[in-house]
């Protein structure tokens, strides 16, 4: 039986008819296979594999040759699910060229999108991957990348002030091109006020800290309903 792959127009379809993606993280083959085969919609390669797979201190010791690593052994399983690559700390931020390289190994080893960390200020990068024909997830809130700046794991966007920024920063990554932003750690009251996947055109996916979003609660039954979409 032939599998069906999830694309961008996928998800931009599951955002019109205001239905969820299950999304989930993997950094190798035997977990994105049996994420694949449950019929999840996406699956991150994440730089957490720098504190999971590897003992590191944190995601800003992980390089680009490591990542690799993960992210063809999550593609080689992923035969139904869209694979995002984490882009790793310093393989975009210094120059356009640098984003593109980076951004266009991880195609090159699979990968259907790639993710980096930031709002406004990486607005110029995204720009220049779009243009070069990749599609890029943008990544606000808790960004570990920016844990010096941040003073820590600590949850983001708590005032108003704080909000609106937010807001900003999402504008200019969809206005750079992001199909799709993930808000980590970001409150209730600040992820619906305003309503970002309302207000914005590009899809929104939060992780540990909006309720009704939050991909890491009712895993079971939305793999199960997911399972039966593919079957």
């Amino acid at each position: 039986m032939s599998v069906r792959k999830v694309t961008v127009a996928t998800l931009a379809g599951l955002k019109g008819r205001n239905e969820k993606a299950v999304f989930v993280t993997a950094y190798d083959y035997p977990t994105a296979t049996f994420a694949d085969r449950a019929g999840v919609d996406m699956i991150l390669v994440g730089d957490s594999a720098a504190m999971t797979m590897l003992g590191l201190p944190s995601t800003l010791q992980i390089g680009l040759a490591e990542m690799l690593v993960f992210i063809r052994a999550v593609t080689r399983a992923a035969q139904h699910a869209f694979v995002i690559g984490d882009l790793p700390f310093l393989s975009y931020q210094p120059s356009d060229e640098t984003a593109i390289r980076s951004a266009g190994a991880f195609i090159a080893a699979g990968c259907d999108a790639v993710k980096c960390e930031g709002g406004s200020r990486v607005a110029r990068r995204v720009r220049a991957m779009v243009d070069a024909g990749i599609a890029v997830m943008g990544h606000l809130g808790l960004t570990p990348q920016n844990l010096g700046q941040l003073g820590g794991y600590r949850v983001q966007g708590k005032s108003l002030a704080a909000a609106e920024r937010l807001l900003r920063d999402a504008e200019s990554l969809e206005r750079a091109g992001a199909f799709a932003i993930l808000l980590e750690a970001v409150p209730a009251e600040t992820a619906t006020l305003p309503p970002l996947d309302e207000l914005l055109a590009t899809a929104v996916e939060s992780v540990g800290g909006e309720e009704r979003r939050k991909p890491q609660e009712g895993h079971r039954e939305t793999i199960e309903q997911a399972d039966q979409r593919t079957a």
